[in-house]
């Protein structure tokens, strides 16, 4: 699409540096921009910084008034496009951040400070260096920074973040499987509150509901507001309901199908009632009726059959199954023990009468040949111990 030929575009540019630090910059000399491009920006020390260009055009306007930014409050300016050699002092200067950090946590220890640095980022231009720390409170880091400007021989600037910031900043994956909201796409920090799990009907578990940064995670407030309004259609303090049959209690509130579960006390069985019955009975309950039953305003749930699963290619060797390994290594282990069994339970049959001992003999015809060679091995052997006595005896006596 052609602009018009009076259009003259926004003077403003948003560019990113590391993490998720993002400001605006005056593009005085009219240079022509693309989102990805990297570009030499001012800085409030001297020298120039090298960042990402992520917004140009009417965007940034908007997005100057979303964070209420104004105009005189964005002083600084781009130099230009990033040059090959911009680049590659930029690439090098990334390349000592570890370096710096270790030697820079090390000198920490040695005096002493609690505070924990998280991370380091160079200016572009290499002359100066910004550590990020977080700590519980005030800490006194004027010897620290006359140890690192004596270390790494540039101008050192600290900067203090909360918890929330330093995960953001180092990044990770969340308990969903995917990259942390603060560090790729989330900017606002809003405060999080247990009162916004509750409305969930989430556990309050602190385990699950807690981040990487040890809060409670950003996303729960995502659909919080889907859920206020779905609250509204919920009556209030109907946690006890009075019947002839006894009083019934709240088990469970469904929000989104406005279903609420009941139970009395000697029976276990939930009563399912949609909210207008359970309104019903609160107007009942005040004029001082009461139900005979709340079996009898039970709604029907409807039972939701799930579709078969239809592939479009022949499930041969039963990929598709998260369990196949652990089904074949469960027949194995239960083919074993039949197996053993069987051999405990094998006894020997005993001989109970001449019909028992004709039937084994028929079975076994070879049984008879093995009970003979026993048997004419057994004279045997005592032939052979006969002689050697008859021997010994000899040699004992004298001879005449």
């Amino acid at each position: 699409m052609d602009l018009p030929s009076n259009y003259t575009p926004f003077p403003f540019v948003e560019v990113r540096f590391k993490g998720s630090r993002k400001d605006f910059y005056r593009n005085e000399d009219n240079i022509y921009l693309e989102a990805g491009e990297l570009v030499a920006v001012e800085t409030t020390t001297g020298g120039y910084d090298i960042g990402h260009v992520t917004l140009t055009g009417e965007l940034v306007r908007m997005q100057m008034k979303r964070k209420r930014v104004s105009e005189e409050k964005a002083p600084f300016k781009i130099y230009r496009k990033a040059t090959p050699q911009d680049v590659e002092k930029w690439k090098n200067a990334k390349e000592k951040e570890s370096e710096t950090m270790h030697k820079a946590r090390t000198i920490a220890l040695q005096l002493g400070l609690a505070m924990k640095l998280s991370d380091v980022e160079y200016q572009g231009d290499r002359s100066k260096a910004t550590f990020y720390y977080t700590a519980d409170g005030r800490v006194d880091f004027r010897e620290l920074i006359k140890k690192l400007a004596e270390a790494f021989r540039v101008r050192i600037e600290m900067r203090q973040i909360g918890m929330r910031q330093e995960a953001s900043r180092l990044g990770g994956i969340g308990s969903c499987g995917r990259e942390l909201c603060c560090s790729t796409w989330l900017t606002d920090f809003k405060t999080v509150s247990t009162a916004s799990a509750r409305y969930q009907n989430l556990s309050l578990n602190t385990l699950k509901l807690a981040g990487q940064c040890g809060k409670l995670k950003c996303c729960l407030n995502y659909e919080l507001d889907t859920y206020m309004d779905a609250l509204k259609a919920i009556p209030d303090h109907a946690d006890r309901l009075r019947t002839e049959r006894g009083e019934a209690r709240l088990q469970k509130t469904d929000i989104f199908k406005k279903l609420m579960w009941y139970s009395y006390a000697e029976d276990n069985t939930w009563i399912p009632l949609a909210v207008g019955r359970v309104k019903e009975v609160q107007e009942m309950n005040k004029r001082g009726e009461k139900p005979e039953d709340l079996r009898e305003l039970a709604s029907e749930i409807e039972n939701v059959e799930l579709p078969e699963k239809s592939f479009d290619y022949e499930n041969v060797v039963g990929q598709d199954s998260l369990t196949r390994l652990d089904e074949k290594a469960r027949k194995k282990k239960n083919n074993a023990r039949n197996k053993n069994r069987n051999r405990g339970n094998a006894k020997p049959a005993s001989n109970s009468g001449p019909a028992s001992a004709n039937i084994q003999k028929q079975a076994n015809p070879h049984a008879n040949v093995k009970a003979n060679t026993e048997n004419t091995n057994k004279p045997k052997r005592n032939n052979r111990n006969k002689k050697r006595r008859n021997n010994n005896n000899n040699n004992g006596k004298p001879e005449n």
